[in-house]
């Protein structure tokens, strides 16, 4: 049997706009969804992070695309993107390398699986506990201006899209679009000014994008966007030396307001090679109990200054 006709396994559901289980985040974006057809798990419709890119992927961009979805994915955060060839595929598949849970928006309807040669790796997206979604019908055959419509639902349902590559036009370039109209963060990881595949992703940048230049940057906009991340991938534990490192590092802080560098600095210099990670997860606890606030700029310093 052809893949194009083999349908997905699994619980099926069709949404309609207003229903309980409705995701609250698609309500809210310009044109919602009337109605979502879904196989997999409900559940799987959170806020999480979009990760697209181009279909003709570069080595560079399947690597950043790889690399940045399972950082998102050890901590907790559900991975959204269009199944498409290139860098949304290697997204998905980090996603599911982790045990990571990721959902899919189709353009055309969820028994009409495009492109066909995924056929499986939606099929494993839906085992793992995620969702292959579309607003389409069960058959309708996808349609080039299908794909634009539903990058709207990509973008909406994520609290923050990552653009990996994006020519000058492109699909992805208008996921960016679309989650700017629906009021959500935009990340950008830069390419060459030479590649054709990173002129839109570059351009992004130069519009006020928040580019992603190594995975320190990351760290600090999955904290600011998702807050405090799944704790269980970092050991925080610290000997006693470390402790006072820490214990230094938060009297710097209540004195004066600091970068998220500055403080990574800070504690190198009192002998901590403090992680951003671990420095993230320092940062939600003191926040908690009141010793530090968190500003608008994003620095940290004295709660009673904030």
């Amino acid at each position: 049997m052809e893949a194009a006709r083999r349908k997905l396994t699994g619980e099926r559901n069709v949404l309609h706009l207003g229903d309980k289980a409705f995701p609250e985040a698609l309500c809210n974006i310009p044109k919602p969804p009337k109605q979502l057809f879904i196989v997999g798990s409900v559940d799987a419709l959170s806020e999480g992070l979009a990760i697209v890119g181009a279909r003709k992927a570069t080595p560079y961009g399947k690597t950043c695309a790889t690399r940045f979805a399972k950082l998102a994915s050890e901590r907790g955060i559900s991975i959204i993107s269009g199944g498409a060839r290139g860098c949304d595929t290697f997204s998905h598949e980090a996603a599911l390398q982790c045990g990571g849970k990721t959902v899919v928006f189709l353009g055309g309807g969820c028994d009409c699986v495009y492109p066909p040669e995924n056929f499986d790796l939606f099929q494993r997206v839906v085992d793992g506990g995620g969702a292959v979604v579309s607003e389409q019908d069960w058959t309708f055959i996808p349609q080039p201006w299908t794909f634009r419509e539903r990058n709207r639902l990509i973008a909406g349902l994520a609290k923050a899209t990552l653009i990996v590559e994006a020519g000058l036009p492109s699909g992805t370039f208008s996921t960016a679009d679309e989650a700017l109209a629906a009021n959500r963060e935009v990340l950008v990881v830069p390419g060459s000014i030479t590649s054709r595949q990173s002129l839109g992703a570059n351009r992004l940048i130069y519009q006020g994008a928040t580019p992603i230049v190594d995975d320190d940057t990351f760290y600090d906009q999955l904290f600011t966007i998702f807050g405090c991340l799944k704790q269980d991938e970092v050991d925080v534990s610290k000997d006693s030396e470390s402790q006072g490192s820490l214990k230094y590092l938060l009297d710097s802080v209540q004195s004066k307001a600091m970068s998220l560098d500055e403080m990574i600095q800070v504690a190198r210099e009192a002998g901590d090679n403090i992680s951003m990670p671990e420095l993230m997860l320092w940062l939600t606890e003191c926040s908690r109990n009141g010793l530090i606030a968190q500003y608008f700029d994003g620095r940290y310093g004295p709660a009673t200054s904030c």
